[in-house]
């Protein structure tokens, strides 16, 4: 493995992390809240989360040799922060526990796998690239508002592309980083040091609300993270086998929903940071990312509150240009996946568009309905070319 090591994929790796931890960390605290937890609780989610994601990054990327990167479901945290006002927090960990079992069998059984042969390459690259277009807009709208620390990380990126693109976010992070302690908009007077302990909380059993909870976080982790997360792999030319990781995902979740791992899964947004180029310009070295993410989100897991109050010390403008720089080259893969096959080419766009849109229904997320709106869409033109 210490051939294989590269200072792009470790950087790729703290960069996912990054991203994942502070484009949504605050919609976990917003869950734990809506179930009643304490500060205690809400670090041993933290917790609890890192230690899985860690497993499953270093375990699964070492074991495939492929940059596998898992995280929390950010869509299934919105939800619960919305779902679980009334519940107590034994409730929701039975909550937990009852998805994650669910989870574990649509992974043993193949059945999600099969599910993901029944969808064209075109529509699950449309779908991701419709997911990832607004941290590709967040730039341009980032830059309204800190136009100099924006400016100054393209412009970073243009320039870096062209003479080191194997550290060109890694040049990014670090002009940015400059500019806001040049600028002197870098406060730290809210960060305190410590580390999480881990909560143990029993867990209790309601028939409502495991339908009424459990059953949507199981269909919007599986539509909105694990699908795509499918979908990066595959668009980067991984053929890892999927079933293995949704059941370790799963299992992970099932034996730390205990102390506050609501769901861990497969990594859509940030997982495309370590499968890229970027990560390492020869794909059979890019797992390095993967292990490196684990490390990271280990150490981010330890420390907390801490890693919350760091990330919220740098301008939110800077992550969000951070996070669609180091996606430009998979939002242009994607893209021309999308449009490569002519049979599928009216079905993808419309995938693209509704997924794109951020429409959700029933508590599903856009993602999903992008597909069910591509496969309609195949399913009624390739009908009107079977009649012909």
């Amino acid at each position: 493995m210490l051939k294989d090591l590269s200072l792009s994929a470790v950087v790729a790796g703290f960069v996912a992390v990054l991203v994942g931890f502070a484009s949504s960390v605050a919609i976990v605290f917003q869950a734990a809240s809506a179930a009643g937890a304490s500060n205690e609780i809400m670090a041993s989610w933290l917790l609890a989360l890192g230690i899985g994601m860690a497993a499953t990054c270093i375990g699964l990327s070492w074991y495939y040799k492929a940059p596998v990167i898992t995280a929390w479901s950010t869509p299934g945290a919105a939800l619960l922060a919305t779902s679980l006002q009334g519940l107590s927090i034994e409730h929701a960990t039975g909550v937990f526990i009852f998805t994650a079992a669910l989870g574990l069998i649509i992974g043993i059984t193949g059945w999600f796998e099969k599910l993901t042969r029944l969808i064209p390459l075109p529509l699950a690259s449309a779908m991701l690239a419709g997911i990832l277009l607004q941290f590709g807009f967040a730039i341009f709208s980032s830059m309204q508002r800190q136009w100099l620390l924006v400016g100054s990380m393209c412009l970073v990126y243009l320039i870096a592309k062209v003479y080191l693109p194997r550290y060109a976010i890694l040049l990014v992070m670090l002009s940015g980083i400059v500019t806001v302690v040049l600028g002197g908009s870098l406060d730290l007077s809210a960060v305190t040091f410590g580390l999480a302990r881990p909560v143990w909380v029993t867990p209790e059993f309601s028939i409502s609300a495991l339908i009424g909870v459990g059953l949507p976080l199981l269909l919007v982790t599986m539509a909105s993270q694990n699908i795509p997360g499918v979908a990066v792999l595959r668009a980067s030319g991984y053929n890892t086998p999927v079933s293995p990781l949704i059941s370790s995902t799963a299992l992970s979740t099932l034996l730390l929903a205990p102390w506050g791992a609501f769901s861990i899964n497969l990594a859509a947004i940030t997982a495309a940071i370590c499968t890229g180029t970027e990560a390492h310009p020869q794909q059979q070295k890019r797992y390095i990312a993967g292990i490196a993410a684990g490390v990271f989100y280990l150490l981010a897991g330890l420390a907390g509150a801490t890693v919350v109050a760091l990330f919220a010390a740098f301008p939110k403008e800077m992550v969000a240009a951070l996070a669609g720089l180091a996606l430009i080259s998979t939002i242009a893969a994607n893209l021309a996946t999308t449009t490569s096959e002519p049979k599928y080419r009216d079905a993808a766009v419309i995938t693209l568009l509704v997924t794109a849109s951020g429409a959700s229904f029933f508590g599903l997320a856009s993602a999903f309905w992008g597909l069910i709106a591509g496969a309609v869409t195949v399913a009624i033109q390739h009908k009107k070319s079977a009649g012909d």
